[in-house]
């Protein structure tokens, strides 16, 4: 339904997106996460035909971005993260405005306002100006006039951006109700928002698709990187030395000591080791006595903030799922 192959972007000197592909398939939900600055809004606005990219090709609905982009966009529906309303016109004027936009009239024009209005919650402030809304419900407006000509896909570029708590889940529960009705790609910053609708993710870092995979598949994945906690009361330095001589151990680092001399240790160890006990034994051996060891499993937001803080190497390390 959605497919991106090697699209590439430049600012004059200054890249937005390097080299990039993944694809949606019909009915299914993608998360699209990044940092602010990493490239998703410059995919999305090639996605959606405001920009051509310098190379490399997009289609939606196995439509070409570049050669039919007006083709392409009678298929979907954009939010972009910036809402593109009037403050001036009523809920009702400005679906019917955008309706018309999009080529509805009649019958047709009427039942997609009415649809959306139901659907986005919007009965109530239907003759009412955007510009007295709050901003939840100007996002709700924003996402009503993408929808309004029922695409089969749709693009929502941050919308919960700038909300409340409230409104946040409002937002949320809207974006679970499409879910397995179209073709969907979330592009955010927000992991909860993915853990809720999306069936798989795309992490873009720096503009360049840092990890990508299946949620449950990429979950498996990031569960088997793990790390153990071990504090134990003795000499910091005989406790390290000793649990280094355990097969498997791939680092240790030293998160402190306490004034009781008991030490914190953070052990990493291979993919698929499981070493407490051998780690226990070690540091009886140094003559040390064992006060806590827990395995930290690591998740979807370990995984960001490592892509984001450069531990993950886009061109070395990429995840794929």
């Amino acid at each position: 339904m959605i497919r991106v192959e090697n699209l590439t972007k430049y600012y004059g000197n200054l890249r937005g997106v390097t080299d990039i592909s993944f694809q949606v398939e019909e009915g299914e939900v993608l998360g699209f996460l990044g940092p602010n600055g990493a490239g998703k809004s410059t995919t999305m606005r090639i996605l959606t035909g405001y920009m051509p990219p310098n190379s490399g090709s997009a289609w939606v609905a196995d439509i070409n971005v570049s050669e039919s982009p007006l083709e392409a966009q009678k298929n979907l529906g954009y939010l972009p993260e910036t809402n593109p309303l009037y403050g001036e016109m009523t809920v009702r004027a400005y679906l019917n405005f955008v309706a018309s936009m999009k080529g509805m009239s009649g019958a047709e024009k009427e039942t997609g306002i009415r649809r959306v209005l139901g659907s986005c919650g919007l009965e109530d402030v239907a003759h009412r100006l955007i510009g007295n809304l709050s901003k939840g419900y100007r996002q709700r407006v924003g996402l009503a006039q993408a929808m309004v000509n029922d695409p089969p896909v749709l693009i929502l570029d941050e919308p919960t951006s700038g909300l409340d708590p409230a409104q946040i889940v409002e937002i949320r529960n809207l974006i679970s109700e499409l879910k397995g009705n179209r073709t969907l790609i979330l592009s955010t910053h927000i992991l909860p928002e993915v853990n809720m609708v999306c069936d798989r993710v795309v992490i873009i870092h720096q503009g360049r698709i840092a990890a990508e995979g299946a949620l449950d598949t990429l979950a498996a994945n990031i569960q088997a990187d793990s790390a153990i906690r071990i504090s134990a009361v003795g000499t910091a330095t005989a406790l390290s030395d000793k649990m280094k001589t355990v097969s498997g151990v791939e680092r240790i680092e030293l998160l402190g000591t306490s004034t009781r001399e008991e030490a914190h240790f953070e052990v990493h160890a291979k993919s698929g080791s499981d070493i407490r006990s051998d780690l226990v034994a070690a540091v009886l051996a140094a003559e040390g006595k064992l006060t806590e060891i827990r395995q930290i499993r690591l998740t979807l937001e370990d995984l960001f903030v490592r892509i984001v803080s450069g531990e993950q190497k886009h061109d070395e390390e990429t995840v794929n799922a």
